[in-house]
């Protein structure tokens, strides 16, 4: 008798704002008539990627199949046996799965409790991890925004010894990458070619060999090199380190997530301005949302990670869908949310009821 092929899936993680969602939406576009089931996993209180997906305008992608799988309530690390199995076990063993499964987890999560996940006996049997896929922003990992500085840390704990110097984001970053088969350099239109030299030095230096480095733009990497790794990473845990190897989950109070509503906004250069200077007033770590332009039959989608801002209109508003404006703000615990409201609602309209 022949055994059953084992359905595929791809992990992409990576630090907030790296690109996954654009990089599966790049895929999607590319599918080709594969049936591909995507679980997206968001950390906050609002589920934007779905949106930004549904918004796509590819078919297949449009939430109207059963294709989409949100996880919405908690990082997907933490919630493994209460969300993902069962939602895994409803993809797998429905009449009709998928060709492949491609889960986006958030952008705070580790994925090796995740990759663990697949060899609990429900899903082993059926699910392979195809490999994992980390998204780096080459840009800002180029520019520090991960990496201890020596002497600053140094210089603050001479200066209160009461203060606890772990970085969160650091750990986060390095645990993503240790778990990768492959990682995509995305952004790396905005390095030259002495910059990609040193990002990919540094970046070795953190990997375990045999890892491939994929330089992109926008997202855009072929399915053939996503797909088809055969890694079967959950075969070997061992070679991939964690900093949180000893503990039963990690802790995201590291971290604060809150939406901020408000009306539409008619200047839209007025509105960044403003958005620039909360992100930089507050040390804002990523921001994503729509907004409601007045006379603009499509929403406005909103991207940002430090103080890069990315916008466009990306669909039509639905005939029957609510008009708001709305953004999920991610930034290190202790983030003042009524400070941060009042900076980007400062001079519009309260949230239509």
């Amino acid at each position: 008798m022949s055994v059953a092929r084992k359905i595929p899936a791809t992990v992409v993680t990576g630090f907030l704002g790296a690109g996954k969602t654009t990089l599966i939406r790049h895929l999607m576009e590319q599918a080709n008539g594969r049936r591909i089931a995507l679980v997206i996993n968001e950390f906050g209180d609002l589920g934007m990627d779905r949106e930004i997906l549904t918004g796509c305008g590819v078919q297949g992608c449009d939430g109207e199949e059963t294709n989409i799988v949100e996880l919405a309530n908690g990082c997907i690390c933490c919630t493994v046996a209460d969300e993902f199995l069962p939602t895994m076990e409803k993809l797998v063993m429905g009449a009709n799965p998928p060709d492949a499964i491609v889960i986006e987890t958030s952008g705070l999560a580790l994925p090796k409790p995740l990759v663990k996940a697949f060899q609990w006996p429900e899903i082993r049997s059926r699910v392979t991890v195809d490999g994992v896929v980390t998204v780096v922003d080459a840009h800002a990992v180029a520019g520090g925004r991960f990496a201890d500085d020596p002497d600053a840390v140094q210089a603050q704990r001479e200066a209160d010894a009461a203060l606890d110097h772990d970085n969160p984001l650091e750990e986060v970053f390095e645990d993503q990458l240790a778990c990768a088969d492959m990682v995509i350099l995305n952004k790396a239109d905005l390095l030259d070619e002495a910059g990609m030299d040193v990002l990919e030095q540094d970046l070795r230096a953190r990997l375990r060999p045999g890892v491939k480095l994929v330089p992109a733009a926008f997202g855009k990497v072929e399915p053939a090199v996503l797909l088809g790794l055969d890694a079967a990473a959950e075969d070997d845990l061992d070679v991939r380190p964690s900093h949180h190897d000893t503990e039963d989950d990690h802790d995201h109070d590291d971290f604060d997530s809150f939406v901020v509503e408000f009306g539409p906004v008619d200047d839209l250069d007025a509105f960044e301005a403003r958005l620039h200077a909360a992100i930089a007033g507050h040390d804002i770590l990523r921001v994503k949302g729509f907004l409601d332009v007045p006379g603009k039959a499509a929403r406005h989608l909103v991207q940002a990670v430090g103080p890069r801002i990315d916008r466009w209109y990306d669909r039509p508003w639905k005939p029957e869908e609510h008009r708001r404006s709305h953004l999920v703000v991610i930034g290190l615990h202790g983030l003042d949310e009524a400070a941060v409201a009042e900076a980007i609602r400062s001079g519009l309209t309260a949230p239509a009821a």
